[in-house]
């Protein structure tokens, strides 16, 4: 199997370190690729919609998960420094580190938000963007998944909602499960995280032939998931409430793909069309079969626009 070129840990200050590697061609088209989650990490299946021979792809783990450091699955971790306008600069910092002029970046789910917040910050270090799944982590995105899409699972949401405390269970649900995994009991812990991912695995699970993310039977990784999940969506991903979609005119000239599966219900079509409506450089392109993720044709229209952007630099 082909092996990164490069690779360290990269110092970003409050006592982070950022794991990252170079793979592809050293001299080749820079790209950047931002996973999903928050806290999915970045592993080499993301390399799947570049040319290594052509394309020099940075892949990194975003603070608090994968190979980075600390990470939060350790509950003594805080989150007090990992949140949007974090990740946000160390993007940027990991750029300088690596001599890198401008990039493509590609992000999905969460690594959509996460790239609109960067390109919209810093969008003449941008070359283009392609962003698949696309969410903004507004307030009403969180409502949405966190209640409304009990109306298409109301078993599984039942016992997502009976996770928590009955006191709890009309309210903020996203910030009753903050808590719970941030109990002193171990034992609460781990069941707040099962219950938060059997439900985050339940929502997106809307075309045939969904299986369950294998992932999430790993304690490390499902306590990850949980924690910075639930981090991110109270706060709102630390952003302005429609902040992501105000800014997108200020992306102008700056080229860009939004791929979006129409059955994708728990992450709804509209965000990524108002995006397209706002940002004038962006093309919105619909997946009549797809859902939330890369299935479904979505990792093949996903090459195509990388490959499209070829010639930018």
């Amino acid at each position: 199997m082909a092996r990164p070129y490069a690779h360290g840990l990269l110092d970003v200050g409050d006592g982070q370190q950022v794991y990252w590697e170079s793979w592809g061609n050293p001299a080749g088209r820079p790209a950047v690729v931002l996973h999903g989650g928050p806290g999915s990490g970045c592993g080499p299946g993301w390399l799947a919609p570049f040319d290594l021979t052509r394309d020099r792809v940075v892949l990194f783990d975003q603070r608090g998960c994968g190979r980075s450091r600390p990470h939060v699955a350790d509950p003594a971790v805080s989150l007090a420094t990992n949140t949007t306008g974090h990740l946000v600069a160390d993007v940027e910092r990991l750029r300088v580190h690596l001599g890198v002029d401008r990039w493509l970046v590609l992000g999905a789910s969460w690594g959509s938000t996460l790239g609109l917040a960067y390109a919209q910050r810093h969008p003449g270090r941008v070359s283009a963007l392609v962003l698949f799944s696309v969410v903004t982590t507004t307030r009403r995105e969180v409502q949405w998944i966190t209640r409304d899409m009990g109306r298409l699972f109301p078993a599984e949401w039942a016992r997502f909602r009976d996770g928590v405390a009955p006191a709890d269970r009309d309210g903020d649900l996203v910030s009753a499960y903050a808590r719970l995994l941030h109990d002193p009991d171990p034992a609460v812990r781990e069941r707040a995280a099962r219950d938060w991912c059997a439900w985050d695995d339940t929502h997106v699970g809307t075309v045939p032939g969904h299986r369950p993310d294998p992932r999430f039977a790993d304690p490390v990784f499902r306590m990850t998931s949980a924690r910075l999940v639930t981090h991110y969506w109270r706060h709102a991903g630390f952003l302005p409430d429609g902040e992501l979609l105000r800014g997108a005119a200020g992306l102008a000239g700056v080229p860009g793909v939004l791929l979006h599966g129409r059955r994708d219900i728990s992450s709804p079509v509209d965000v990524p069309w108002r995006l397209a409506q706002a940002w004038p450089d962006a093309r919105l392109e619909l997946l009549e079969a797809a859902g939330h993720g890369s299935g479904h044709g979505m990792a093949a229209r996903v090459r195509a626009a990388v490959a499209g952007f070829a010639g930018h630099r």
